[in-house]
């Protein structure tokens, strides 16, 4: 097992891809009028890419698609003092391709909100990290 500086184990990416093969919410952060922005979503993945539903006229469709963001997942246990947490790093891209779309539709994804969700951004992981925390630090 591989610690960081602080003492938290590394998780390597095979475990990255599979705590975010078997989680259903996540954040993710993107820049909106020049200031950072997180919101919870839904997601499920798609070829190993994260793709979230949304309404085409949400800020997160409109300032996400083409940048580049950050999607964080994670899972605590408070009493016990032990969790994870996934942070993958890549480009959204906005899904305009209609047979790609439709293949999408597929995916066990449902959101939350009410209201329709029609546009689907597609989060291809650069650069996928994770940490883990076994014991409560002292």
């Amino acid at each position: 097992m591989q610690l960081d500086r602080s003492g938290l184990e590394i998780l390597d990416e095979d475990e990255c891809r599979a705590l975010l093969a078997r989680t259903a919410i996540g954040r993710i952060v993107f820049t909106h009028h020049a200031l950072p922005a997180i919101q919870p979503v839904n997601f499920a993945l798609s070829d190993g890419d994260i793709v979230i539903r949304t309404s085409r006229l949400s800020r997160l469709a409109s300032a996400a698609a083409d940048t580049v963001v950050a999607f964080e997942i994670d899972d605590f246990d408070t009493e016990a003092r032990t969790g994870w947490s996934v942070v993958a790093v890549g480009h959204a891209r906005h899904v305009a391709d209609p047979e790609e779309a439709a293949a999408l539709e597929a995916l066990p994804l449902r959101t939350w909100a009410p209201g329709e969700r029609d546009y689907f951004l597609r989060i291809r992981p650069e650069l996928l990290t994770g940490r883990r925390i076994r014991t409560a630090v002292q």
